[in-house]
């Protein structure tokens, strides 16, 4: 393991953690005081991948994969915490998350894979240089930012991914609708939410598989069943 800087040569105090598992671009379990206990990243969003009412958004499952990767191959992942309250009415512990001393919301801001968002007064005490970051990776144009109006005040919007993209991006292509869209072809398994908002995983023996139009994809029935989804009744 690589070693670790005193914590007494940090600003503010750091609490070491281990990961149990991720769950989105901006979320994840880790074994806390004896037991597992979800992380929120404090002031930055990013796509959803299994929103019981938004599914799949652009770039969801790509900020996923990004956060995975970074936790899961850390040496060391440190929690710390603002002045404010350190959960939210989830009961998620709210904090900044360092993957081997790497501030992981800085990361994704770098990467357009994440907004400044949720800013509640007295948890913002990086809200500056983050929204710096974010101004650099607007004007580039990239990740999230790629598309003009695909990110908005309430959030990201699905419909506006398909327009134009903004100016300065390299790509010169606009992508189909991103509903849907298997992000690896080994992984086989369509997520579908119903008009009643269940969450229902079909394997390729399930009756309705083709005609199942996916929301999102799952490599194992236990992936499935980690996000919320559900095999269908027989």
């Amino acid at each position: 393991m690589m070693g670790c800087t005193p914590q007494d040569e940090h600003e503010f105090p750091r609490v070491p953690v281990t990961l149990d598992r991720a769950v989105d671009g901006d979320t994840f379990n880790v074994m806390y005081e004896g037991k597992s206990q979800s992380v929120r990243m404090l002031l930055v969003d990013t796509p959803e991948t299994s929103h019981p009412k938004l599914g799949v958004q652009p770039l969801g499952n790509e900020a996923k994969e990004y956060t995975k990767q970074a936790l899961e191959q850390a040496d060391q992942i440190e929690l710390e915490f603002d002045i404010g309250p350190n959960r939210d009415k989830y009961s998620r512990l709210l904090a900044y998350v360092y993957v081997d001393g790497v501030m992981l919301q800085e990361s994704l801001l770098e990467q357009g894979y994440a907004r400044v968002a949720y800013i509640y007064p007295p948890n913002v005490r990086y809200v500056d240089q983050f929204e710096a970051i974010q101004k650099d990776s607007q004007n580039k144009a990239i990740g999230i930012w790629e598309y003009e109006n695909y990110v908005q005040e309430d959030g990201f919007h699905k419909e506006k991914y398909k327009s134009e993209p903004a100016s300065g991006s390299n790509d010169d292509s606009a992508p189909n609708d991103y509903s849907g869209q298997q992000p690896d072809l080994s992984c086989t398994i369509k997520g579908n939410i119903n008009s009643s908002g269940e969450k229902i995983y079909h394997t390729k023996e399930s009756p309705q598989y083709t005609a199942t139009i996916p929301e999102e994809w799952f490599c194992t029935e236990e992936e499935a069943e980690l996000a919320g989804f559900r095999a269908p009744k027989k």
